[in-house]
């Protein structure tokens, strides 16, 4: 039970009121009493450590975000030393993921935009988030919408007292632990330039030609080969003897023949990242330098079709334009064996071309191309490649094959008729019966030489053969 005085007092609003108003008075007398003595840094001081003391929350934490872009002066290796790190992260927590799959590997789980993965090192507690910013870029003559391109970083977001030891040890045990990693499961990608980007735009290279399957000759196959072995194998050679550690191809040959198929074999072989270069896409020789600036080491460089993809202008011939607003013959030597062709390591350089006559001497001369691949028709040995490729029927000599008789027929037509690989192969397709394929394969091949070539002059077996004894040249 309360005492009466406190009744009579809660019970009174106008004694209530009262203390308030004394108590409020007294207040505003101490306060102006503190205003006149005490100086205003004093009291600022003063007010924000009883704001500490009397605080009832824990203190907020600082946090840093570290943004990894993926590309920065050319492919950025703690962006790619993160993707591949934090899919061994992902766990039952993860709200959302993107998957994909190749026709001859697993599914691969890759990280949906805008989505957190968490992680923990040495106590310290650490959030990264995947961000993909898409933008539309307006073309100047036209009024349609342009083109998209997108840009993917990472943001790594952890409390900034943690920040020496998160960029000292944190950083490089990402990269290391992606390198275990990557030796056991690395996806091939596929770069392209669109024109209108700012960067390389990638997809996941899922070509499935290899050496094994691809219809070329062997000796001529054998010599890539040991070509790509031995260039890998010299990087201290090439330290030593003060040249930039790459090696340039150039395949020629008429359309369908196997270039492409032969630039994936590579890729696969070699387990480079392609970036596929449309050089009519590019406008200036300094947005040359700038695209190639961002291509990672360990990969290979394709400009298809180099006769004819665009008119470079000499190196000679005058010219009223600015040399910085157009695309040179000079600008493209120079990446290829000038200065800017050693920012970068194991790198190779592919240039097709289904005329080599029509190229510039310059572009041919050892340095730049070092190696010369004449990809000609179909001959016997890479027809019954493609046969045990498409069809099951055993690469045999045998005299009681069952296919015997329609092979050395076969074999005599090729002899005499130019048809290429891809040719042979779209007939080998029309049908799983082996003797529907093979007997459509030799009309087609009766047809083709009935046929009388464009320049009236048919090469025969041995005379592509004596070429490519000529053409396969080794530095």
């Amino acid at each position: 039970m309360l005492p009466g005085n406190v009744m009579e007092i809660m019970a009174s609003p106008s004694s209530l009121f009262s203390a308030y108003a004394s108590f409020s008075g007294s207040m505003m007398l101490v306060r102006t009493m503190v205003n006149d003595i005490i100086p205003r840094p004093v009291q600022a001081y003063l007010w924000q450590a009883i704001r500490r003391l009397f605080k009832a929350n824990p203190p907020v934490q600082e946090h840093l975000t570290l943004v990894v872009e993926e590309y920065f002066h050319g492919q950025n290796e703690i962006f790619d030393a993160a993707e591949i790190y934090l899919r061994s992260k992902i766990d039952a927590n993860t709200d959302r993921l993107k998957i994909s799959k190749s026709s001859d590997e697993g599914v691969l789980v890759s990280f949906a935009k805008d989505e957190t993965i968490l992680d923990t090192f040495d106590g310290v507690e650490l959030k990264w988030k995947f961000v993909t910013v898409t933008t539309r870029r307006q073309r100047r003559v036209s009024y349609d919408e342009g083109e998209e391109s997108q840009e993917q970083y990472f943001e790594l977001s952890f409390d900034k007292k943690h920040k020496d030891k998160i960029i000292g040890s944190y950083v490089p045990f990402v990269i290391e632990k992606s390198s275990e990693l990557k030796g056991k499961e690395k996806v091939l990608k596929m770069f392209t330039f669109g024109g209108y980007g700012r960067s390389w735009s990638s997809v996941d290279l899922q070509h499935p030609s290899t050496f094994d399957t691809l219809a070329m000759e062997p000796e001529q196959k054998k010599a890539v080969m040991n070509d790509l072995d031995r260039f890998l194998g010299r990087r201290e050679f090439y330290k030593r003897v003060g040249r930039a550690w790459k090696r340039g191809y150039l395949l020629h040959g008429p359309p369908g023949t196997g270039k492409s198929s032969l630039v994936a074999a590579m890729a696969n072989y070699l387990k480079f990242n392609v970036y596929d270069l449309q050089l009519s896409n590019i406008r200036s020789d300094s947005q040359l330098r700038e695209l190639l600036l961002e291509t990672g080491n360990s990969s290979i460089l394709v400009i298809e079709d180099i006769d004819c993809s665009i008119d470079l202008p000499e190196r000679s011939a005058p010219t009223q334009k600015d040399p910085r607003s157009e695309l040179t013959l000079s600008g493209l030597l120079n990446f290829i064996d000038g200065l800017w062709s050693s920012c970068g390591d194991e790198r190779i350089i592919v240039f097709t071309t289904n005329h080599v006559e029509k190229l510039d001497p310059a572009l041919l001369r050892p340095g730049r191309m070092d190696m010369h691949i004449h990809m000609s028709y179909c001959m016997y040995h890479s027809f019954k490649l493609l046969a045990a490729n498409y069809l099951g029927i055993p690469d045999t000599d045998d005299e009681n094959h069952c296919h015997r008789r329609v092979f050395t027929e076969i074999k005599g037509l090729l002899a005499k008729t130019q048809v290429t690989p891809a040719e042979v192969a779209e007939e080998l397709m029309k049908s799983e019966d082996p003797h529907v394929a093979l007997d459509g394969l030799v009309k087609l091949l009766k047809q083709k030489k009935r046929e009388t070539p464009a320049d009236g002059k048919l090469e025969t077996v041995e005379e592509i053969e004596d070429q490519l004894k000529e053409k396969v040249k080794i530095e």
